[in-house]
């Protein structure tokens, strides 16, 4: 399959089940619900080394908010129901409850998750709760007024792993091709793309000859190794990008995929864009399999 110039592999993107959740952000301002977020979602690239993978789904306009203000949705995901409400409650506690003005809201129904259930207590006895819809919010006393949290939060099945590969000419080329596919990704809702600036250069195969990693580099797409391992590489190949997503349903990581690819594959052979691939490990990590020829049929 030819795509603008672009090959796309007869591959698949290996991907697995995760555990995510949704809660919402509110500030005075955009701004201030950005630094809250950009914090909360900090280190939390992979589940690898993280605990979760996070990231700001999108903006809501005050229309969207259970408080009438400007604020993000974010998403997180990690391995277990325990691991998740773990990160949930310490990145919250140390990065939204911390936050000027800000506030924080469930974002989806399902299993509840403790979400201001325990933070409620650094108020030391002088908290308060209300009940609005069958809802329970709880009013913490903090030196700029209160902080606003829901009890709890829904949590879902989710879907985390899903991936492709870029292989471009050089380095500017595989950077330009990725930062259009995510910006293509952002636009849809229910998946993130949770490494730096939705993009990871140190895409990892499973396994290392070193006893304690439980990954090392993916040496069969490094330029550098070429000539020394079984590449998967042409000459000419002279950088490879990969963009990892998460999403809230197999669908959603699909669409995004598709977006990405189509974005990568506009600029096109003629931008230096080469190959698109995937990174899967035989079937044998999780039971998502997004085939790319398939996707972009």
């Amino acid at each position: 399959m030819i795509v603008n110039g672009v090959a796309i592999d007869d591959t698949f993107a290996e991907a697995f089940g995760m555990r995510a959740t949704r809660i919402l952000v509110t500030a005075l301002n955009l701004k201030w619900a950005y630094h809250a977020a950009h914090s909360m979602t900090g280190f939390a690239t992979s589940v690898i080394g993280c605990g979760c993978e996070a990231g700001i789904e999108r903006e809501l306009a005050p229309d969207e908010t259970p408080d009438g203000r400007p604020g993000l949705s974010v998403l997180l995901f990690a391995v277990s129901g325990k691991e998740l409400a773990k990160q949930l409650e310490r990145r919250v506690g140390q990065c939204v409850l911390t936050s000027p003005t800000s506030a924080v809201f469930a974002g989806l129904d399902g299993e509840p998750v403790n979400l201001a259930k325990n933070l409620r207590f650094f108020g030391d006895g002088f908290q308060m709760s209300k009940v609005i819809g069958g809802k329970r919010y709880w009013r913490v006393p903090v030196m700029d007024g209160e902080f606003v949290g829901e009890e709890t939060t829904g949590m879902i099945k989710a879907v985390g792993g899903g991936n492709f590969l870029v292989l471009a000419r050089g380095q500017p080329e595989a950077l330009g091709a990725c930062e259009a596919a995510v910006a293509a990704m952002a636009k849809l809702q229910g998946v993130i793309m949770p490494f730096p600036g939705g993009i990871v250069r140190s895409g990892s195969k499973v396994g290392s000859k070193y006893k304690a990693l439980p990954a090392s580099t993916n040496d069969a797409f490094c330029p550098t190794l070429r000539g020394a391992v079984k590449s998967e590489l042409a000459r000419d190949t002279g950088a490879v990008l990969e963009i990892v997503i998460d999403g809230l349903s197999e669908i959603e990581v699909r669409n995004a995929m598709r977006a990405g690819i189509e974005a990568a594959c506009k600029i096109g052979s003629a931008g230096g864009v080469q190959r698109i691939s995937a990174g899967n490990y035989g079937g044998k990590l999780g039971p998502f399999h997004f085939r790319l020829r398939e996707i972009m049929q």
